[in-house]
């Protein structure tokens, strides 16, 4: 009754504890204070706004306000931030007078693994201030700010972080700030102009050698700065915003002497009005002789004939905002040209210099960016008669030049295209003039665009257009070859396009036949192959509320990405498999796009059957594979049609390759089609959902071409193999698992508490064996228990713990559910109680033996006493420890790569930690020392329940590690965990059979000691005169009858099994 009521108390005690656990967490979960980080810090103060040399600028200036009119300030007066933002520019380009006093220096060091990007000259301009209190009739005076860059991979930083340095270095970037003031005049000639004087601070140049005048950025000095005050600006901007009056000029001057230092050669700026200022469409004499007739017959794409249909529906304006948005558009190879050499490698009427040429017609690399869109729509009687017209400039870019930084730009050159046209919803064309540079005498390109709705294998593009010459004169001979330009859908993009369901996107399907023949050679009939069908079960159509939302599921599951190694190849590259289209499934489900069979499906359940044909368990499908990393024969997407077998998980895919060749190539292979290279086989087999123990859970593609072996256009077979995916439903168990290893933990602790609790009633009524309990293996236990409410790191299931906290908390912030946290409580208050328990039965140990001592108080050493047990135990457990840390280094050569050299050099740190687990583990060796040194004679200290069930439940772990780590993680590839890395820890495979094993033989041992008595023990371990035991000392005899007299009642020392 006493043991109940201690009981009771201790669980008393333990709600307290919990309850503070429970309200310092909530304490832990208040709002706390968000600090700015230093790389954000912004310099908030007001630029310095001045007008000081207002009078000196009239005279440096005297040429611009002589020929100034009279200004209209009503426009200005009523809207100033939006004539200050009219006037501002970003991106634009500057290039320099040569000669021997560049303004800027760059530093290339650093830049090798990016050697090929070329750097840009690039500026902005902002207006920072307008005068407008003592404005003139003739001018205004203005404070500006400009940027003058040059950069390889850097974006300019806005011109209203007024914190910016006047001169910045460092590899492959350097800006200089320059503040001005000046005045803002009209001219007669349609021109609104701004002159400045500027100051700032110019890096300086080396005098002593003329050819190096940059020095000291190579040898990385600080470099040495000149304050200059002498710098005038004089930007010229077009009054009005057209097809050909779109440029903003300007020079940036030294007033400096040429011998100083301070001097610089003349600097030119480009750039052009931005999307705020209003675009006036009076170029229609431009126009009409590019678009008229209207529709103009486009040879290359036509809307008619073709099998694709083009959007007509309304929203034109807002689906060419959202289809050309900083998205760069391909340009498509001169596949059909034959002509001269430098006909077919022209870039239509783009600059076709340089890297260019060395496409030969191939353009690989080669990008172009539909920007500054600006499109009107005109109000009809009806929908027919309705004119869009819109207003554009398509820029080139290098293949050296950064693609991200070369979408910003805004400067005009012979790589832009200027353009204005109209577009019609009685055929969907949008019919361009295009001017090179924006110039009248340069207006020699029609562009002919269109927005498909209808997709396929051959069609994938979301926008397709077409620049053509516009010959003005009969019998003119075209300067260059109709160029072509795409922008690649991607399949997850799909429903940002098309969000009407007037549109009714759809894909059409033209390759069955042939993925049937596929289907046919590469259908495995055998014994195993039958094992297969009937046993596993692959990625299917479920019961769902309507078709397309099972299709939608079973898109999802064949959807992955994920990397993929070759047999040969050590490093893998990133392997994407999209799926476009599933039988009457196109994109992902949203009913807008697919609105007519939705209507078709939404009363009708989705119910799968028993038993199908084979001809009903294909579904048609369209996918795209793409490869990131090392290419595979010249590819890096694969537009892919074909079906896909449920019985199997495989799909059997024809696939097409946009070929990167020279025009040459391409002409002289009359097999492409629409410019792919369409002969090739594509065989994807998934992994099953259920018996994943049974199959390799890894996706494998198999990608071969049938052209022969001389064919310019032949690749060898490719054979990928991927890392182990995961469908949605086993997405959802490993999400789930840390809940079911909070559950398991819960199970586990409640065991070990009844096993202790066994333990204590049974020493109750066995007070004559108690003393011989070892307190080392009592300390053992109560060290794993207390760790956790010292750390907060769970003993038990220590590995997946912590991956749990890793994949998990950021993907489904699942550690901040209710019922997780509720676990996580019960979890540490169950840890306590067990602690709690552990230390009670120490101190029943501690009562017993000190009762012992005092009944023998001039043979102390008679009394069991763990000192010696615990240097025995120290000393196998330090030659353990030294043996691990001995093993880890050449573990450690595998791990310091990378970012796992961090993890690597904490390395004792983890040995530590899992050495922990072993003594923990290994629980009962000081008791069977103990057992040996004091010779219990069938005595039995230890209940077995408990012994024999607090090694199961250190058991368990490994036994749960074992089985469930033998299913691989998607989360987890390579090396980069160390709890999850089988060769890293003891909780290896190897481990989790060795450790049981040897736990279990422990507790066999302490079985044997306590049903034997010594001498026979002894008797069996002896192998002729050699004796493991050593022979038998009267050390303890009369411990016994002290311990009969403590405990008041006859002991013979064998208990019957019925405890």
């Amino acid at each position: 009754m006493k043991t109940v009521i201690n009981l009771l108390l201790l669980i008393f005690l333990s709600f307290g504890f919990f309850s503070s656990l429970v309200i310092a967490s909530f304490s832990e979960m208040e709002p706390i204070p968000v600090f700015e980080s230093i790389g954000e810090h912004r310099d908030e103060s007001s630029p310095k706004i001045s007008y000081d040399r207002i009078n000196e600028v009239k005279r440096k200036c005297k040429s611009v306000l002589s020929s100034a009119s009279e200004l209209k300030l009503e426009d200005i007066s009523r809207a100033p931030r939006k004539s200050k933002k009219n006037l501002g520019f970003q991106y634009g380009d500057w290039d320099q007078d040569s000669g021997d006093s560049p303004i800027l220096p760059f530093d290339s060091t650093n830049t090798l693994r990016n050697s090929s990007t070329k750097p840009m000259n690039l500026v902005s301009f902002s207006v920072t201030d307008l005068d407008l209190p003592h404005r003139t009739k003739k001018y205004i005076g203005v404070n500006g700010v400009l940027l003058l860059a040059i950069t390889m991979f850097n974006e300019l930083p806005s011109l209203r972080s007024y914190g910016i340095r006047e001169f910045e270095l460092w590899p492959s970037h350097t800006q200089l700030k320059i503040s001005f003031q000046g005045i803002y005049v009209e001219n007669d000639d349609d021109e609104r102009v701004l002159c400045m004087l500027g100051e700032t601070m110019l890096p300086s140049r080396d005098e002593s050698d003329s050819s190096n005048p940059w020095k000291w950025v190579k040898e990385h000095d600080t470099p040495p700065l000149l304050q200059d005050d002498l710098i005038l600006l004089l930007l010229r901007y077009p009054k009005s915003f057209t097809l050909t009056k779109r440029v903003i000029q300007g020079e940036l001057t030294s007033l400096n002497q040429k011998p100083s230092l301070k001097f610089f050669d003349k600097v030119h700026l480009f750039s052009q009005l931005g999307k705020s200022v209003r675009y006036d469409f009076v170029s229609n004499d431009l126009v009409s002789k590019a678009c008229d007739p209207y529709p103009y017959k486009n040879d290359t794409f036509t809307s008619s004939g073709s099998g694709i249909n083009v959007y007509k529906g309304k929203g034109f304006c807002d689906l060419l905002q959202r289809v050309t948005n900083r998205s760069p558009l391909t340009v498509v190879p001169n596949w059909k040209c034959n002509g001269t050499d430098e006909y077919c490698s022209k870039l239509g009427p783009f600059a076709s210099d340089g890297d260019i040429k060395l496409t030969d017609g191939s353009f690989k690399d080669v990008k172009l960016y539909m920007q500054n869109v600006h499109c009107e729509e005109t109000a009809a009687r009806s929908q027919s008669d309705a004119v869009t017209k819109v207003s554009a400039i398509f820029r080139a870019v290098h293949p050296n030049e950064n693609l991200y930084i070369s979408g910003l730009r805004s400067g005009i050159d012979n790589m832009t295209v200027t353009a204005e046209g109209i577009w019609k919803p009685s055929s969907g064309q949008l019919c361009m003039v295009g001017c090179r540079r924006g110039q009248v005498d340069g207006c020699n390109a029609r562009v002919c665009l269109y927005i498909p709705t209808t997709f396929s294998i051959r069609q994938r593009s979301i926008l397709v257009g077409t620049f053509s010459c516009l010959n003005t004169e009969k019998n003119l001979t075209p300067s260059f070859f109709p160029l072509s330009f795409e922008k690649l859908v991607e399949p997850m993009d799909m429903q940002n396009y098309f969000q009407s369901s007037a549109s009714h996107p759809f894909y059409s399907y033209s390759k069955l036949d042939a993925a049937g023949a596929i289907l046919e050679k590469n259908e495995e009939f055998s014994f195993g192959t039958i094992i297969k069908k009937s046993v596993m079960h692959f990625p299917k159509l479920e019961d769902s509320d309507d078709l397309l939302s099972s299709l939608s599921l079973l898109a999802e599951d064949l959807t992955f990405h994920t990397p993929a190694f070759t047999d040969k190849q050590a490093s893998g590259t990133n392997f994407g498999m999209d799926v476009l289209s599933l039988g009457p499934l196109f994109g992902l489900f949203w009913r807008t796009s697919n609105f007519s069979i939705a209507e078709e499906t939404t009363t009708t359940p989705y119910r799968t059957k028993a038993e199908y044909t084979e001809k009903q368990l294909l579904l048609n499908v369209s996918a795209q594979i793409s490869l990131t990393g090392e290419n595979f024969g010249n590819f890096s997407v694969l537009y892919l049609e074909g079906l896909y077998d449920e019985h199997v998980g495989r799909m059997y895919l024809v696939g097409c390759r946009d070929v990167r060749a020279s025009w040459k190539i391409l002409f002289e292979s009359p097999d492409l089609e629409a410019g792919l290279d369409c002969l090739i086989d594509v065989v994807v087999s998934y992994p099953p959902i259920k018996s994943r123990w049974l199959a390799d859970p890894t996706a494998k593609v198999s990608i071969s071409s049938n052209r022969p072996e001389d064919d310019p256009l032949y690749f060898k077979p490719v054979k990928l193999k991927t890392t182990p995916i995961f469908y949605r439903r086993q997405r959802e168990d490993i999400l789930s698992r840390a809940g079911v290893e909070g559950i398991l933990r819960v199970l586990t602790l409640t065991f070990s508490i009844g096993c202790i609790t066994s333990q204590l009633f049974y020493v109750s009524s066995n007070t004559d064996s108690l003393p011989f309990v070892s307190l080392v293996m009592l300390g053992v236990q109560a060290l794993g228990y207390s760790l956790p409410l010292i750390t907060g790191a769970e003993a038990l299931f220590k590995r997946k713990a912590a991956s749990a906290t890793t994949y998990e908390t950021p993907s489904y912030d699942l550690q901040r559910s209710q019922w997780f946290n509720v676990i996580d409580y019960t979890v540490k208050l169950l840890v306590m109680v067990c602690f709690l328990l552990t230390l009670r039965l120490c101190q029943k140990v501690w009562k017993s033996r000190a009762r012992l001592l005092t009944r023998t108080p001039q043979e102390p050493h008679k009394v069991p006493s763990d000192r010696r047990v615990l240097l025995i135990a120290l000393i196998l457990h330090a030659l353990g420890y030294v043996i691990a840390l001995i093993r880890h280094p050449a573990r450690a050569d595998r791990l310091v790569v990378g970012s796992y050299g961090s993890a690597a050099s904490n390395w004792w740190q983890t040995e530590t930690e899992e050495y922990i687990g072993l003594v923990q583990d290994f629980f009962l060796l000081p008791q069977i020392i103990a057992n040996v040194m004091w010779q219990i004679d069938s005595r039995q200290p230890l209940r077995k329940l408990y012994y024999f069930g607090i090694t199961l439940v250190r058991l368990f772990p490994h036994a749960y590690d074992y089985i469930v780590g033998s299913v691989p993680d998607p989360y987890f590839i390579g090396e980069e965990h160390e709890f999850v890395n089988p060769n890293f820890d003891f909780f290896s495979k190897f481990g989790d059979i060795a450790i049981p094993v040897t736990a279990i033989l422990l507790a066999v041992i302490v079985f044997v000691q306590q049903r034997w008595d010594y001498d026979k023990l002894s008797q069996a371990l002896s192998f002729g005169r050699f004796r493991i035991l050593p022979s038998r000392s009267v050390k303890y005899e009369r411990v016994m009858s002290e311990a009969e007299m403590v405990s008041g009642v006859g002991v013979n020392g064998n208990r019957s099994d019925d405890e």
